[in-house]
């Protein structure tokens, strides 16, 4: 089982992006302490209200990593996880690509549909069409990187005879699709190389409109079924679970009990964990990725 830095987010309205510390600094930091990812999540468009409500800002996640790449030479950089609507999907595929050509083959598109119904009408994307839209860039986006003329007809989109540069490094980019449905496990079981359930208190699934998991049992459980639904692929597709133990976070504390609740998870099938660090002090940031990395990576 392999971990992934999550940049801590700026909650509210009064902090900083960076206040956590230099992503660059941090960055190298992780990649030398022994992690394995280094992650950014996606809101262009916050809502004040929810923002004062406990929601959070972000840097733009592929802008970021770009950043990340450029002072790292083996760490994965995922966008845990990038909103497809959002995006035109020829736009996020020549973004994707970009990443992954100036890293070297080292991006994973975290991918998801998102909840904020403000922050859809922010972008002039409806909403209702959600689905839709993400199906359909689960359509271009191995099209694009593919590097080959191609046509492609949707409801929302209409390209004849495109053909796309650079061709990503990875064949193709790994996508890693998060949320907890049945549709998103059809999906990752058909379409994706990964799942990203997502784990929380009982109100973040209500905003975010997907099923609860709450055990470590159940999601054992959506494990097992998401690999006997994708049949010969089951076996190779990853896993990657928020650490939701916030007390991980202080360096040093309860060492042996986190190692075995992390060891549960790699029992029931995780292949990745996905571990928020302290907010608001690089010099807290820095004691924790290293300190994470002697312990557990």
């Amino acid at each position: 089982m392999r971990y992934i830095y999550q940049y801590p987010d700026a909650h509210g309205t009064d902090t900083d992006l960076l206040d956590s510390g230099p992503v660059a600094e941090l960055a190298v930091i992780a990649e030398g302490s022994g992690w394995a990812g280094f992650s950014f999540t996606e809101h262009p468009a916050p809502g004040a209200r929810w923002l004062e409500n406990g929601g959070h800002q972000t840097l733009d996640p592929l802008v970021a990593l770009g950043h990340v790449a450029a002072v790292t030479s083996r760490i994965r950089l995922l966008t845990y996880l990038a909103v497809l609507p959002y995006r035109n999907p020829f736009l996020l595929a020549k973004a994707a690509a970009t990443v992954d050509k100036l890293s070297g083959g080292r991006l994973t598109l975290g991918a998801g549909t998102g909840y904020l119904k403000g922050e859809y009408a922010a972008l002039g994307v409806d909403f209702e069409e959600r689905n839709a839209l993400f199906d359909e860039a689960l359509d271009v986006l191995p099209l694009h990187w593919a590097g080959d003329p191609f046509s492609y007809e949707g409801r929302h989109f209409s390209a004849r005879g495109i053909i796309a540069r650079p061709r990503p490094v990875q064949d193709p980019i790994p996508i890693w699709i998060g949320g907890n449905s049945r549709l998103t496990l059809r999906r990752v079981a058909a379409r994706a190389q990964g799942w990203m359930p997502l784990l929380g208190p009982d109100e973040l699934f209500t905003t975010a409109r997907t099923a609860n998991l709450s055990s470590i049992e159940e999601i054992g459980s959506k494990i097992k079924e998401l690999r006997d639904m994708a049949g010969e692929r089951g076996d190779a597709l990853d896993v990657a679970l928020p650490y939701t133990d916030t007390t991980i976070a202080s360096p040093g504390t309860d060492v042996e009990r986190h190692k075995d609740s992390l060891g549960r998870l790699a029992d029931i099938g995780v292949t990745w964990v996905v571990v928020s660090g302290p907010v608001g002090s690089p010099a807290r940031s820095r004691e924790f990725l290293e300190s994470f990395g002697a312990n557990y990576a």
